[in-house]
Formats: structure tokens, C-alpha cells, sequence
């Protein structure tokens, strides 16, 4: 596969509702989208690193000199074989993994086009469609909170994630168990906790959760471990796994007994798929985590959630809990049932919507077939 050029686009798109974790609260998204032109076909990536280096490292403003200088050069320099192959030729890159995933993930979109192939059978995938949860964010009021997650109920979602924070956390989970006693609930703290709260976190057991993800120190695997050896509500881990590697020692130590794998946090679909692996051979389940996604990202996660073990709802939710208009077409929408259905077509399933991205655009760059 030779890649022609690589195309960088920063799209600004407002949120249907701000979102609010432990981090902050957003009202809108400056969203990377990359897009690899090879053997007369287009594929399309995302990167899902965010405004402020947050989350993690990186952010808006290292993504796009990351990607111009260093990983498009690489990709251009030589024929693929494959989406696999971007990984080893990236790799004299340290970090950077949301950076490297747009271009890699882009690069499999094109290959499975290329193929006229769904892309999630190219991953290896087997479900026809995949469950759907819920990820909502801190609220003014908890009436607002309880508001939100009826709304969410009723439109079929299979799984309701809250996000908490010291403050907020005990006092709402009282109020949305006293109202729905059995629906699968569970927290993401991101990083909120630390590991002297530990009797403060015993509490959360009360309340038969599915998960809490995340709750101490975003690099930290080993205290985790002894979190998880002091509560009974299984430990997820998000921030603390970047790759396989990472993966292994968790669930060897017992540090978690559920992982989210995000396909940008880890550097791709290649990584992703390994820490799948990894999962499968500690009989771990996983589930496909969201980062405020466009179409383009949310297409991603919808190829990657057809892997076998991905058996708990994710964060893969409609298009219009986000965006008032999404980026691709069709929409993703959820069934009544709290399912999507899985697309046949070549690529994502999706198709680009490149009117729109041109207008959400702010500023656009080309590399490749003589540009710089």
C-alpha cells in the first residue's frame, strides 16, 4: 500500500451538553482528523487527544507538530503492507500514542476499503452488533444527574456510567439507587482518589457496582493491586494501561478485574487488539471506552467493539448525545434495545461527511506528493 499524502484538519464542534469530570468541564471539542490518501482510496483517523494535556500528556497542541514533523514523515517514506505494519515503523517515536493511532487507525480504514472489506472484520472481529452504555458527567444539581440518566434509560442504554469526584460521589449514588435499585451501574473517578482514602472507598461497595474505574493515580498499577485487595467492587483500569505490556502486569498482580481499552490511549488498533489478547488469556473482560469522539472516532470504536471479549457494554452511544450534526452518514444510532447494529460495507460503514468538515475546519495542512 503506498500512501500518497496525509491530510491534517482541527475541526471545532460544540457539544450538544457540557461534560464534566475530574478534570473540568467542556462545552465544545477541537477535534485532529487525519485522513491518508493511498491507491485511490481514502482512509479516515481520529485523534482523541484532548485541549489540555489533561487526560494525559498530550494534547491539541503536541498532536498536530507530532504528527506534521515526524509520523507523517515515516508513513510517506515507503510502501505498507498493512494497517499492522504502522506500529514498527513509528516506533523511533517515543509516546505519543493518540497521535500515532490517528494515522494508524486511518491507514487500516484505507486498507480495508482498499480490500472492500469492513473493517471490522479486518480486526478480526466476530459480533454483529455491540451493547451500549452510558458515560454521563458531573451535573449541577443531582436532580439534573437523575434527570439525565431516566432519559438514558429510556432510551435503551444497557449499562449507566457516572463520573465522580470527592464531593460528589456517595451522596448521588444514594439518590440513584434509592430510585433504580437494579440497573447496571458504575464510576469513573479518573484519578480522583488516593490510596489513604481507602475507608471512603470501602463505601462504594454498598452499592453493587459494576466497575469503579480508575479511582487512583493515572501511571499507577501496583497500589491498584492493593486497592483491589481491600474493596469488593471490581477495580477497572483506564489511564494506567498504554499497552499490552502494561495489561499483563495489572491482571497478573490483581491489580484490576475488568480493562478499558481505548484504541488512542494505547497507539492504534494494532496495541488495541494486542491488549485484547492479553485479556483473553487472564479471562478479563473488556469494554471499548469513549473520548468525546466525532463520527470518525466513534466509527473506530464500533470496529474495535466486535472483538470477542468485549463483553460488557462500552461508551459507544449515538452520534446525537454529542453532536448536533455528527461528521459522518449515517449517524450512529442506537436500537430501542440498547444495541448497534454492525455495518458490511467497506471501511468503517460510515462515510465521511467532507462538506461538514470543511466548515467545522480552522485550519488544514497536506503532506506528500511534493507538499510540506
Amino acid at each position: 500500500m503506498k500512501i500518497d499524502s496525509v491530510t491534517l484538519r482541527e475541526i471545532h464542534m460544540p457539544l450538544v451538553h457540557f461534560f464534566e469530570t475530574s478534570f473540568g468541564r467542556v462545552y465544545s471539542r477541537r477535534i485532529l482528523l487525519v485522513s491518508v490518501a493511498a491507491d485511490g482510496v481514502c482512509g479516515w483517523g481520529e485523534c482523541v487527544a484532548g485541549e489540555d494535556p489533561y487526560y494525559s500528556p498530550e494534547w491539541t497542541e503536541t498532536a498536530w507538530p507530532t504528527i506534521k514533523h515526524y509520523l507523517a514523515p515515516l508513513l510517506l517514506q515507503s510502501e505498507l503492507d498493512a494497517g499492522r505494519d504502522c506500529a514498527a515503523r513509528f516506533a523511533r517515536v517515543r509516546g505519543h500514542r493518540m497521535a500515532k493511532a490517528a494515522l494508524e487507525n486511518a491507514v487500516w480504514d484505507a486498507e480495508a476499503r482498499q480490500k472492500q472489506q469492513p473493517l471490522w472484520k479486518l480486526l478480526g472481529g466476530t459480533r454483529r452488533e455491540i451493547a451500549c452504555g452510558v458515560s454521563i458527567g458531573i451535573q449541577d444539581t443531582p436532580e439534573q444527574l437523575l434527570q439525565k440518566i431516566e432519559t438514558e434509560l429510556a432510551a435503551g442504554y444497557r449499562r449507566i456510567k457516572i463520573k465522580v469526584k470527592p464531593g460528589w460521589d456517595l451522596n448521588v449514588l444514594e439518590k440513584i439507587r434509592a430510585r433504580w435499585a437494579d440497573i447496571v451501574l458504575s464510576v469513573d473517578a479518573n484519578s480522583a482518589y488516593t490510596l489513604d482514602q481507602v475507608e471512603h472507598l470501602r463505601k462504594f461497595d454498598a452499592f453493587n457496582l459494576l466497575m469503579i474505574e480508575q479511582p487512583l493515580w493515572n501511571d499507577e498499577i501496583y497500589l491498584h493491586a492493593r486497592l483491589q485487595k481491600a474493596i469488593q467492587t471490581a477495580i477497572c483500569l483506564d489511564e494506567s494501561i498504554l499497552n499490552a505490556r502494561d495489561a499483563d502486569f495489572a491482571l497478573e498482580i490483581g491489580a484490576c478485574r475488568i480493562l478499558n481499552i481505548k484504541v488512542g490511549r494505547v497507539g492504534g488498533f494494532g496495541e488495541a487488539k494486542k491488549v485484547h489478547d492479553v485479556a483473553v488469556r487472564h479471562n478479563v473482560p473488556v469494554w471499548c471506552g469513549g473520548m468525546l469522539e466525532s463520527g470518525v472516532g466513534r466509527a473506530h470504536n464500533i470496529a474495535l467493539s466486535t472483538l470477542e471479549n468485549f463483553r460488557l457494554p462500552g461508551d459507544v452511544s449515538a452520534s446525537k448525545r454529542y453532536w448536533k450534526e455528527d461528521i459522518i452518514e449515517p449517524e450512529v444510532e442506537v436500537r430501542a434495545d440498547g444495541m448497534i447494529a454492525v455495518s458490511d460495507a467497506p471501511g468503517t460503514g460510515y462515510q465521511v461527511r467532507e462538506g461538514l468538515v470543511r466548515k467545522f475546519t480552522v485550519r488544514e495542512e497536506t503532506f506528500g506528493a511534493g507538499k510540506a
